[in-house]
């Protein structure tokens, strides 16, 4: 029988001063007209389907005629902070065309589409309830990935910049299968970077649905990029297999795809280029991180099971017993980092030697 990796919902963990003083210091924590509470105010809503007629599992929110201008100020005030410099100038230029509710996952987003009136150019925001540990993910990913964030926090309200990007079981399901065999080939490596980016850094719950395969059209070919976008998991469960990607049922076409393509040679290769960029970013971004992961460490934003029980596999995984030392799930993440560090530094100053 397949293994089921999570079982148990994840509960929302609070915001503490360090993390404010942190999000502070990095212009993150800035203040807001408009509450996550506001917006769950409204006094109707319809299904929002797909182009294929399916349920999206989001619904369009209606709100009373005396509340809706003042939302709708609200949330381009919020958009005008997030994208520009807050003032009002750009108001008559915006509508916002939509405001949809997500019924699915831990984090049940609302979905706000702003549009250009000039020109009907359009981009979305999502406006969440503020998790410590999907906030300490996004700051990662900020520093750790190829890719930059975008968010706010205010209070117990959390505004993230959408992420654009094609749906990784939308990409799975209607487009693997007409790439041709050089397209395979880097998406197969994608994966496995991507993988290992996840592993590491020890985000979990990298089903299809929470990653975007992004295309992009350079001057002979096609490259493709994979990048999460949902990191509410962020060091939370105690299985190692939750952190790797390859295991979850629903990235079983990209894992064949890994195995029908690559070579176990290039797999390593490919593995190491990435913790070897992640080293790389580590050490530029060293006093941010520092910072961040101070943070975390005297955070709690597990149980003392899990902590326990990944402890283990980590050691199990690296066979570096420094992991058993840790005593939070920032401590954990602490040690897998410094271990990738440690073997970039060791292995380049080695070859300069040797050189």
């Amino acid at each position: 029988m397949e293994e089921k990796l999570m079982s148990k919902k994840k509960p929302i963990f609070p915001i503490n001063e360090k993390l404010s003083n942190y999000l502070t210091k990095y212009n993150r924590y800035t203040k807001i007209p408009v509450f996550y509470d506001d917006l769950l105010r409204f006094s109707g809503s319809i299904v929002v389907y797909n182009k294929h007629d399916e349920d999206t599992l989001w619904v369009r929110c209606y709100y009373p005629d005396h509340e809706r201008t003042e939302i709708d100020n609200s949330l381009k005030r919020i958009y005008t902070i997030l994208h520009s410099d807050g003032s009002d100038d750009a108001f008559q230029f915006l509508n916002v065309d939509a405001i949809d509710y997500c019924t699915f996952g831990n984090s049940k987003p609302f979905r706000v589409k702003i549009r250009n009136v000039l020109n009907d150019n359009f981009t979305y925001f999502y406006v969440k309830k503020a998790d410590a540990s999907r906030i300490y993910g996004l700051e990662l990913e900020h520093i750790l990935s190829p890719h930059r964030i975008n968010f706010l926090l205010y209070k117990d309200t959390l505004i993230e910049a959408h992420i654009a990007g094609i749906p990784g079981d939308v990409f799975i399901e209607e487009q693997l299968d007409k790439c041709s065999e050089y397209t395979k080939n880097m998406i197969a490596k994608e994966f496995v970077k991507f993988n290992e980016r996840c592993t590491i850094r020890l985000l979990g719950d990298m089903r299809s649905y929470n990653y975007v395969i992004i295309p992009t059209h350079d001057f002979d070919h096609v490259d493709y990029q994979i990048r999460a976008i949902d990191f509410d998991q962020q060091s939370f469960e105690g299985n190692l297999k939750v952190y790797r990607p390859q295991f979850f049922k629903e990235n079983y076409p990209m894992v064949k795809l890994v195995t029908s393509h690559l070579e176990e040679t290039s797999i390593d290769q490919y593995r190491k280029e990435e913790r070897s960029q992640m080293a790389k970013r580590l050490i530029t971004s060293q006093k941010r991180f520092k910072l961040l992961i101070t943070c975390m460490t005297a955070d709690h934003i597990s149980t003392r099971e899990n902590l326990k029980k990944l402890k283990y596999d980590l050691v199990e995984y690296s066979k570096d017993i420094k992991f058993k030392r840790a005593r939070s799930m920032g401590g954990v993440l602490k040690t897998a980092l410094e271990f990738v560090k440690r073997n970039y530094v060791d292995t380049n100053s080695k070859e300069m030697m040797e050189f």
